[in-house]
């Protein structure tokens, strides 16, 4: 017969371990035609610290984080696509798909995102702009959701063309829904900011320091041509802006200025593959990857992004890898 102590043990690692379930998100999935393979995924919210991986084997994949609140992931896959997954704490989710056609991807599981297939599907054939205006049509039509979060981000603020008059007006329409929502809060205020950072204006000043503890700020920059660019280890494109960045540096024998702010979650390895690719120009790291203060000062705000000034003054930003090379070659 079980006594009342002993009742009252069993009873609370029962209740224990129901909280400890109801703190968790888990996420399981099949993939066909890839066997073995590794998935990064972060969260732009701060969901989780930094970079994880998810492994896949046997073409399944497992992967369970603490959640305490509602909160977006992003699975990247190795072809450099991406895949949001919203989780709730002590829900579930199940990924479903192809690896060869990873944009028909299914996330069950959620009403949230089951919300976010029905958008992939309304895209799946549309063209660039029809992509823009059905974006802005889900976000008028659901303001109050998470998805519409995701999309603010993904088409009107770190997009191949970011509007960000629009991406602001959306922004305050969202924000009515969600008053308590802090990311939109965040969001508004680096919408904002990217008002500072104007073509054919003066660069805002900023001070920092590298990842050696050097200074950093408008006079490292110097006169004539100079490129701000952010980055990250694990990009490809930014990788190949790196390794042109490069190129274009030595041939111009010290005419053009390079600062580079670098993403990763890790300021001592940063610092330790900077100087294993000997990377020749003041490297920033603070380890707060897409939410650096000092990043935000500058606008910057995608993967890679960057900003060309001549003498002070900012004459492009976010341009493409081939447009900012070309640009760079024309004028040295």
């Amino acid at each position: 017969m079980i006594n009342r102590t002993t009742l009252f043990i069993l009873l609370t690692l029962v209740l224990a371990g129901c909280g400890s379930a109801g703190d968790r998100f888990k996420i399981e999935g099949r993939l066909l035609n890839m066997d073995q393979g590794e998935f990064y995924v972060y969260s732009p919210e701060g969901g989780i610290n930094g970079i994880d991986t998810i492994r896949l084997q046997g073409g399944r994949m497992s992967y369970e984080v603490m959640c305490t609140a509602p909160t977006t992931l992003v699975m990247v896959f190795p072809n450099f696509s991406e895949q949001p997954i919203f989780a709730e704490p002590g829900k579930s989710v199940k990924i479903e798909g192809d690896a060869s056609h990873l944009k028909e991807m299914k996330v069950k599981g959620t009403k949230t995102n089951e919300l976010m297939n029905d958008f992939r599907e309304q895209i799946a054939t549309a063209n660039p702009p029809q992509v823009l205006e059905r974006a802005e049509q889900f976000i008028g039509d659901h303001p109050e959701s998470v998805v519409s979060n995701y999309l603010l981000r993904r088409y009107f603020i770190s997009g191949a063309t970011p509007n960000y008059a629009k991406a602001l007006q959306l922004c305050r329409t969202m924000r009515k829904a969600q008053p308590k929502n802090a990311l939109l809060a965040h969001y508004e205020q680096q919408l904002k900011q990217l008002s500072r950072v104007t073509v054919g204006k003066r660069l805002p000043r900023f001070s920092t320091v590298d990842v050696d503890n050097k200074k950093i700020d408008n006079a490292t920059l110097g006169k004539g041509l100079a490129v701000i660019m952010a980055y990250a280890t694990w990009s490809y494109d930014a990788q190949r802006m790196l390794q042109d960045m490069r190129m274009l540096a030595k041939s111009s024998k010290g005419k053009l200025k390079i600062i580079g702010f670098c993403v990763d979650p890790n300021r001592n390895q940063c610092r330790a593959i900077a100087k294993r690719d000997s990377i020749p120009w003041p490297v920033i790291c603070d380890g707060k990857m897409l939410e650096s203060p000092t990043l935000h000062s500058l606008s910057l705000f995608d993967i890679p992004d960057n900003i060309l000034v001549n003498n002070g003054v900012v004459i492009a930003k976010g341009l493409t890898n081939d447009e900012l090379k070309q640009r760079i070659e024309r004028m040295l």
